[in-house]
């Protein structure tokens, strides 16, 4: 009961997020008893630092100065211990992202990266036919390539499909079920990658409560797909998540 737990320890998350998602995931930290804050001024990364629980880099909408900011304070937040997690949106999709999340992964220190296959294609070297910030196609063993990802970063991997997957280099947990349309609402990869943030900040055993939090993200899909349209089925996903998070169903 993952999303219990965070709802317990109310974690206040700093999200350097992109601007097509904030919103959603700012209601979404709050439908599970977390508290969001949105700040990518460099000038103030250190004083967030200070006060949250956990930090969240996703470089959806990244330019050059928001990169200093997350550099900055994914560096601040390793120097008081707490989570930082990266959502390496569309990784592949140009040779500046690229060079930004090299340059994080080798200035930060991550407990966990949050993606999908695509972007794990690219973040490994296998090659990949990506589609924008979209997980793409081709061929490659997503586990094995995970797995050796987490030993590169010493971090946590999930790899999020059909089939969700975590693995820490060693064990891999799986997730099944949910529902196809959640790649159709903008925001709900970013926002999984915020909860499991939270999640990071509410837990001494990691591994298994991202499993667990993959799983309760799996039956939100589930109960928002009772929604008939797909503008209703993003409200379904902050209603699911509230009433789980609460115990009220799931």
């Amino acid at each position: 009961m993952s999303l219990k737990e965070i709802r317990a320890k109310k974690p206040l998350v700093h999200c350097i997020t992109n601007y097509v998602v904030a919103n959603f995931t700012a209601n979404g930290l709050l439908a599970i008893g977390a508290s969001p804050i949105m700040a990518d001024e460099v000038q103030e990364m250190r004083d967030m630092a200070s006060i949250v629980d956990a930090l969240l880099i996703n470089i959806g909408t990244v330019n050059e100065v928001k990169s200093k900011a997350m550099k900055l304070a994914g560096q601040c937040a390793n120097e008081r211990g707490i989570p930082v997690v990266l959502d390496p949106v569309g990784v592949g999709a140009s040779k500046f992202r690229m060079n930004v999340v090299q340059e994080l992964l080798g200035t930060v220190k991550f407990d966990c990266i949050r993606c999908n296959t695509g972007e794990l294609a690219a973040i490994a070297g296998v090659r990949w036919d990506g589609k924008g910030v979209d997980s793409g196609t081709g061929e490659m063993d997503v586990e094995s390539v995970a797995i050796a990802v987490a030993k590169k970063y010493s971090c946590l991997v999930v790899v999020t499909g059909s089939t969700d997957i975590v693995t820490d280099g060693r064990d891999v947990l799986r997730a099944e079920g949910g529902d196809e349309r959640m790649t159709e609402v903008t925001g709900t990869g970013c926002l999984l990658s915020a909860i499991c943030t939270a999640a990071l900040a509410s837990t001494d055993n990691a591994l298994s409560t991202l499993q667990n939090v993959l799983q309760d993200y799996k039956g939100v899909a589930i109960m928002a797909s009772h929604e008939r349209g797909i503008g209703s089925f993003g409200v379904g996903v902050l209603n699911a998540l509230q009433l789980i998070s609460r115990g009220e169903i799931g």
